[in-house]
C-alpha cells in the first residue's frame, strides 16, 4: 500500500483566476490596483510570466494578484524547506522495560544495552510495568528499582554526565527518559 501524499493547495494562476478583477502587483513590486483580470493577465504574458492570486480579499474586498514566475517560486519553497530540515535534530528514543522481580544479571544485561543506546546518542525511556499484587507495593518498590537501574548502569559505565527528564506515572506504569547531559 502506497503511503498517501498531502494535498497542497495550489494558489490559482493565469486562467484559474475567477475573478473579474484584481488588485494588480507587477513582478517589479508596482501597485498598479484594480484592473480587469484578462488585462493583468496580458500583461503577465507580455513580460513571459505567470499571474498568481496572493490573496483572494485585499483591502477593498478585491482579490489581489501579483506577476511572477510561479516556477521559480515553488523552486525556491522547496530549497528552504530542504534546507530548513537539513538543520533539525531528530532525538530518537528507545524503551527498556523493567519488572519488579527482574533478576539482577537481567537488569545488568538492561542496563549494558541502555548505556550502549546513550553512547550512540539516543534518550532511553525506562518502563517500570506492574501487575496484579505487584502494585501494591508500588511506591516503595518503584524508586527502589529506578535506584537499581542507574547503579547498574553506572557500574560498570562512566556515567557522570547521565541525567533524567522527569518521571510520568500512570497507574501501575512508570516511565523516566534518560539522557546523557552535554558536557559544559
Amino acid at each position: 500500500m502506497k503511503p498517501k501524499k498531502e494535498k497542497t493547495i495550489q494558489p490559482s494562476i493565469n486562467e484559474f483566476i475567477r475573478a473579474p478583477q484584481v488588485q494588480l502587483i507587477t513582478h517589479t513590486g508596482d501597485n498598479i490596483g484594480m484592473i480587469d483580470t484578462r488585462d493583468a493577465l496580458r500583461m503577465a504574458q507580455e513580460v513571459d510570466l505567470d499571474l498568481v492570486l496572493i490573496s483572494s480579499e485585499g483591502k477593498d474586498g478585491v482579490p489581489v494578484a501579483k506577476i511572477m514566475d510561479y516556477g521559480k517560486q515553488l523552486y525556491e519553497k522547496k530549497k528552504k524547506l530542504a534546507e530548513s530540515k537539513k538543520h533539525q535534530k531528530t532525538i530518537q528514543v528507545k524503551e527498556i522495560k523493567l519488572r519488579p522481580k527482574i533478576g539482577a544479571h537481567d537488569l545488568q544485561t538492561k542496563a549494558k544495552r541502555a548505556f550502549q543506546f546513550l553512547e550512540e546518542g539516543k534518550h532511553v525511556k525506562v518502563t517500570l510495568m506492574f501487575r496484579g499484587r505487584e502494585a501494591a507495593t508500588i511506591k516503595e518498590r518503584g524508586p527502589l528499582l529506578y535506584e537499581k537501574f542507574e547503579q547498574a548502569l553506572t557500574e560498570k559505565h562512566d556515567a557522570e554526565h547521565l541525567a533524567h527528564e522527569k518521571e510520568t506515572r500512570s497507574g501501575s506504569v512508570w516511565s523516566r527518559i534518560y539522557y546523557i547531559a552535554k558536557r559544559k
